[in-house]
């Protein structure tokens, strides 16, 4: 008997595989990025058409194969279905995923970055939250998780207006579940927005096709 084993985790790529099937990958708490197979995902009234795209948040009952794992049931607790009625939304939230999708690896322990992804996407579908207050957040955080946040240098806490250095005290020290508990003036806003950035391109480097699309359709400067 083949072994199963459930898991919780995120949709966070989707790719076409043969003609009605798909291969997604899922990051999960337990195993990190992992492949998974679902056979007949596209054929219309399939069970898993929408438990598959990106996005979907739940547990997914998986067989064990010998490179990959194989669909055969999943729950979904949550399809953040708001980031499909804007587009600005949604291609941030791509953006998220991509980010996501870098940083994670397969057994690794991603459950940080599992909920940093779940709360991120919680606050940009909320409406309290500018968009781009969120992508700063998350970009910076996402470099904390990863151990890689070198943190504002001398000549950069200087230069920063005070209200920045708190945004950055709050987002690299706080727990991630009360990660999303403050606002900014616009002015700190795009200070604090443009240090993350430049982070961002240090740290995670290149572009990712998201904010491509972004800057394609305006949103994104």
């Amino acid at each position: 008997m083949t072994d199963t084993l459930t898991v919780t985790g995120m949709v966070i790529k989707t790719a076409s595989y043969a003609e009605y099937d798909r291969r997604i990958t899922v990051l999960t708490v337990d195993r990190g990025k992992i492949t998974v197979f679902v056979r007949g995902a596209k054929r219309p009234g399939s069970r898993f058409l929408a438990s598959t795209e990106p996005f979907a948040f739940g547990r997914f009952l998986l067989r064990e194969g010998r490179s990959a794992y194989n669909l055969q049931d999943v729950k979904v607790d949550n399809f953040f279905e708001k980031l499909r009625e804007d587009l600005y939304s949604f291609y941030l939230g791509s953006y998220f995923l991509e980010i996501a999708d870098y940083y994670s690896r397969e057994n690794n322990d991603d459950e940080a970055l599992l909920i940093l992804l779940y709360r991120s996407l919680q606050a940009l579908t909320s409406g309290k939250f500018p968009g781009k207050l969120v992508k700063a957040v998350f970009e910076v955080r996402s470099i904390v998780v990863n151990g890689e946040f070198p943190g504002l240098s001398e000549q950069e806490r200087a230069a920063a207006r005070p209200g920045t250095i708190h945004a950055f005290e709050h987002v690299t020290l706080a727990p991630i579940e009360k990660l999303y508990s403050f606002t900014l003036s616009d002015e700190v806003l795009e200070e604090f927005s443009a240090y993350a950035e430049r982070f961002a391109l240090r740290c995670i480097g290149g572009r990712f096709k998201s904010l491509a699309v972004m800057e394609e359709l305006g949103f994104y400067k």
